[in-house]
């Protein structure tokens, strides 16, 4: 009985899974092999599509701009939160008033900090221009989402502006969650400061950076929020992402079959690059 019980327990979430999740991943994959230019119908072309993805100088530089801006925000973003994590910890005083605003970042919606943030990088009486203008830094000015140049990495800037606050509060709970008595006996030793963090803090907040870095390596590589409100792509799909690309793939170009093609290939990146890093991290928890 208790084994039935767990079935009918599990099966209104199975089914739901099933329906919403399953059959679509079947579907999608079943699509790709197709010249369909809607949801349905269409004639089996093969590897056609797979081929085509390859050869598509488009996906490839979407490919590459993901790639690029994965790296930005994880490196920057982990980076700089660990940062702030080590120095709230021995800030008790603030900790928990700086830790809740934190997050707020993070609940903003991706439209409105998308819209917000194009105003601010508006070469037309944007702010941020004016503040560099007010400092004698005018020229460092540039178009910051119209250049090829600096689009990509204004836009992951916006990204990392909004969770860094989040990996941060990660870290500080494995921080808090460290024994006392650990650090207190590395400052006994004569480690401190960056020594200490570098041969303490590094093995001890391994749980923390697992999942920070899982979570912002799968967020970036699905990005498709920002580059589709800031600049769609542009200048030049200087900012065209693989998502963004399917997408405009599927409801800007009616190439259906295309877009669950380029989808089914990120699926699978992300699969990869998630497990690939995940086991890896995993595997330095154990041999610390």
């Amino acid at each position: 009985m208790r084994g039935r019980s767990a079935f009918l327990l599990i099966l209104p979430a199975g089914l739901l899974f099933a329906v919403f999740v399953i059959y679509p991943l079947i579907r999608g994959i079943e699509l790709s092999f197709t010249n369909a230019i809607g949801p349905s119908g269409g004639a089996l072309v093969g590897f056609d599509n797979y081929v085509k993805m390859f050869q598509d100088p488009t996906m490839l530089r979407a490919l590459l701009n993901t790639l690029v801006y994965t790296v930005v925000v994880v490196v920057v973003q982990n980076g700089v939160a660990l940062f702030i994590a080590f120095w709230l910890f021995k800030l008790k005083r603030i900790r928990n008033f700086v830790r809740a605003s934190l997050l707020l970042p993070a609940m903003m919606a991706f439209v409105a900090v998308g819209y917000l943030w194009s105003f601010i990088y508006s070469p037309l009486g944007g702010p941020l221009d004016l503040a560099m203008d007010a400092l004698g830094l005018r020229s460092l000015e540039k178009i910051w989402l119209g250049d090829p140049q600096t689009a990509l990495f204004a836009i992951a800037f916006v990204y990392i502006w909004m969770y860094t606050g989040y990996s941060a509060t990660i870290f500080l709970a494995n921080y808090l969650s460290i024994d006392p008595s650990q650090l207190e006996a590395a400052q006994l030793d004569g480690a401190r400061g960056w020594k200490r963090f570098r041969l303490i803090d590094w093995s001890l907040l391994a749980p923390s950076m697992t999942i920070n870095v899982t979570l912002s390596v799968i967020g970036s590589l699905r990005v498709f929020d920002l580059p589709f409100i800031m600049t769609r792509g542009g200048p030049n799909n200087a900012t065209q992402t693989i998502s963004l690309y399917i997408y405009n793939s599927s409801f800007t170009n009616f190439q259906f079959a295309y877009g669950t093609t380029l989808a089914v290939a990120l699926l699978l990146l992300t699969v990869i690059v998630g497990v690939t890093q995940a086991t890896l991290l995993r595997r330095r928890e154990v041999d610390l």
